[in-house]
């Protein structure tokens, strides 16, 4: 009998043990505070690259010569929502020599198309300005090479423009440099 004694005092400390937890759980504590957590996520730049330099084959006075620039790259780093963006590209005349009247080739004469996207990243819709060979335009004025709308945050596209440039029949013989400049804005 003592035994039994004994169980039911273990019995009621472990079910008043229980209850006192409970009680402590439950309870709302005398004092409470609040930290507000607060952190800043910088944006950086909206930058567009390039190569320094590109070669197209040799033409013949009066026919086109053309090929690809090379990869341009835009990449959007500011991490602002949407995330907007227009890259454009122009380019100076062709020049040789002294750059006389037949030692210039106008850059109307110089035609642009950016192809699709050759690589992207992040949300929202990439458009080239001109998805194919059959939609190049002359670089007379500045134009639409690529661009991004929607999404947030970064996001980066890329793509190999082919460049073609139409010699007058007027032209002399020579090596012709010019500078195609893609923006971003």
């Amino acid at each position: 009998m003592l035994r039994d004694v004994r169980k039911g005092r273990e019995m009621r400390r472990v079910v008043l043990g229980t209850t006192a937890a409970l009680l402590v759980v439950g309870a709302t504590p005398a004092y409470a505070v609040d930290t507000a957590v607060t952190f800043t996520v910088q944006g950086a730049a909206l930058t567009v690259a390039g190569p320094a330099n590109a070669s197209l084959p040799s033409a013949s006075i009066g026919a086109p010569t053309s090929g690809p620039l090379g990869t341009v790259t835009v990449s959007d780093q500011r991490g602002v929502v949407p995330a907007p963006w227009t890259s454009t590209v122009n380019s100076t005349d062709f020049v040789t020599g002294a750059s006389g009247p037949s030692e210039t080739i106008p850059n109307g004469n110089i035609s642009y198309a950016s192809g699709p996207a050759t690589s992207t990243a992040g949300a929202g819709t990439f458009t080239p300005g001109q998805p194919t060979t059959g939609d190049a335009v002359p670089l007379d004025t500045a134009k639409t090479a690529f661009s991004h709308v929607g999404g947030g945050g970064a996001n980066t596209a890329g793509w190999n423009p082919r460049l073609t440039v139409n010699v007058p029949p007027t032209a002399a013989q020579g090596t012709y440099t010019g500078t195609v400049t893609h923006s971003v804005a």
